[in-house]
């Protein structure tokens, strides 16, 4: 499982013309599943995203998680992040998990997520759409589950 996370000031996402989800002050989250992604991969990523300490203290260092400064999140499914450009010039998906398995996993961390007391605004899974975002810092931090990177 990969992610973008980005400390975000507000993010909303648009498709077929009507918001679908949106959040106020904390992350947002564009999420790609793999094909060798599993409910472990989600609990890692939950707990690794809602604990990143990358929100300023009051001395103003990254010290603080987005629990503890009850911040919101918009998650965004992406299976781009599992594109492949190393050869030629258009990306291979192949990595990416099949869609209803991405779908339920997707589904599985939205719902892990909201366990945790976060307000969770999502997008349309499978859907084209317009994410729009005030990154604070900018801070953008890229994670894997199976720390590829």
């Amino acid at each position: 499982m990969r992610a973008v996370v980005q400390r975000t000031l507000q993010s909303k996402v648009i498709a077929a013309g009507r918001e679908t989800g949106k959040a106020g002050f904390g992350l947002t989250v564009l999420l790609g599943i793999g094909n060798d992604d599993d409910s472990g991969d989600v609990a890692y990523m939950v707990e690794k995203i809602v604990n990143l300490r990358i929100f300023e203290d009051e001395d103003g260092k990254m010290n603080q998680s987005l629990l503890q400064k009850n911040g919101d999140m918009l998650v965004v499914s992406q299976f781009t992040l599992y594109g492949d450009a190393r050869r030629g010039r258009r990306p291979s998906f192949t990595a990416a998990a099949p869609p209803e398995k991405a779908d339920r996993l997707y589904e599985a961390f939205v719902a892990a997520v909201r366990k945790k007391g976060i307000t969770v605004g999502t997008g349309v899974f499978r859907a084209e759409m317009v994410v729009s975002l005030d990154n604070h810092g900018p801070v953008t931090i890229l994670l894997d589950s199976k720390k590829i990177f």
